[in-house]
């Protein structure tokens, strides 16, 4: 089965396609670029699928990402779509490490999303800003206020924490 007929298979509950891809790309079977390639082509939900089995498999092996990912996310952060844009917020959370010169981009698109009104865009912006945080870079001294500010800002205590729990971590 390939991406197009496993899509198109409305048998097929949303979560088992992302399992299902996200193995995929773990084993090699599925190249990370021929899943982009399909991605650039889709929208709303089928997007956030494609996103989300990128997802699944960077939390579990970050290196399958490398510099097209990132652009690739960067990009689907702004979107209109909630999921699009929690989902490309948790990838470049799982991967931000492997590319600590070239996040820029990638911290104004996030920061413009930290004040979405859906709090797992929130959520997940403040997991990936973390994740930059604690790379302790030269972004810091941009981020560290500007995420200070977040955390002083936020109303939901979740979202907050992770903002506080990185401000600790990129104290030490």
């Amino acid at each position: 089965m390939d991406l197009a007929d496993l899509f198109s298979d409305k048998s097929i509950k949303a979560k088992a396609k992302v399992t299902r891809i996200g193995e995929w790309l773990l084993s090699d079977e599925l190249p990370v670029h021929e899943l982009l390639a399909f991605a650039e082509t889709k929208k709303g939900a089928e997007l956030a699928t494609a996103i989300e089995a990128l997802e699944y498999a960077t939390s579990k092996k970050p290196g399958i990402a490398d510099e097209s990912v990132l652009g690739f996310v960067t990009k689907a952060l702004d979107t209109a779509e909630p999921k699009v844009k929690w989902e490309s917020a948790r990838v470049i959370g799982n991967v931000a490490h492997h590319f600590p010169d070239q996040l820029e981009n990638v911290i104004e698109s996030l920061l413009s999303n930290a004040g979405h009104p859906g709090t797992v865009v929130r959520w997940a912006t403040a997991y990936a800003l973390g994740e930059i945080l604690k790379l302790k870079t030269d972004h810091n001294h941009k981020l560290l206020p500007a995420i200070e500010k977040l955390s002083a800002q936020e109303e939901d205590n979740g979202v907050r924490k992770k903002y506080l729990d990185a401000l600790k971590k990129a104290k030490k």
